[in-house]
């Protein structure tokens, strides 16, 4: 190979090895305000699950689910 084959294929990795990492990088890119969303519903959620484990533990609701067994 000659001189100039050398560069063409040293040029022709670079441009390769920068398509690569730019495509990775767009890839592995995620939209802020779908994370946003799901962090906001995530909170809603958990809110939800406190409130229906203060019921669930509440002793007049365990009386009230014991009569109903009977």
């Amino acid at each position: 190979m000659g001189p100039f084959e050398v560069i063409t294929v040293a040029i022709i990795a670079v441009f390769g090895v920068k398509a690569f990492k730019e495509y990775n990088m767009r890839k592995t890119s995620v939209d802020t305000s779908e994370v946003d969303a799901l962090k906001s519903e995530l909170l809603k959620l958990q809110e939800r699950v406190a409130t229906l484990e203060t019921i669930v533990t509440d002793k007049s609701y365990q009386l009230g689910e014991q009569i109903d067994k009977l």
